[in-house]
């Protein structure tokens, strides 16, 4: 299931900082990373699950939803405008993001490397999984 972790956060006059390490703050080793910007508004990203990818999605700067979608339909949504909480979500989980702030940044770091067959973009087939 889908959590909210909180990253370190080392305060200072001079300006904070926050890291990440491998399987120190989740539990996977980092393959990849990206990240999206310059969302117009009112789009959305995402709409699909991922068979046995693992990522953490953490809110840069501004702010975004990340909303979770079980096979039944119910939803969960997560605020996230703050870099140093991160949005783990396990495998064959069903998400999309909206709500962008202007200048939002979306972080994500991932536990594989980029495949296109990792992708579930269908929901009706991501309702009939096991």
């Amino acid at each position: 299931m889908e959590k909210l972790i909180e990253l370190p956060k080392i305060l200072d006059a001079r300006g904070n900082l926050t890291f990440l390490e491998n399987k120190r703050h989740f539990p996977f080793d980092i393959k990849r990373v990206f990240w999206t910007y310059d969302v117009p508004g009112g789009e959305t990203r995402g709409g699909h699950a991922f068979r046995t990818q693992e990522e953490v999605v953490i809110a840069l700067s501004g702010s975004f939803d990340v909303i979770i979608k079980d096979k039944d339909g119910a939803e969960r949504r997560y605020h996230l405008n703050r870099s140093y909480k991160g949005l783990y979500l396990p495998p064959l989980t069903w998400r999309h993001m909206e709500n962008f702030s202007t200048n939002a940044l979306s972080l994500h770091v991932s536990s594989s490397d980029f495949s296109e067959s990792d992708y579930i973009r269908d929901y009706e087939q991501f309702c009939k999984m096991g």
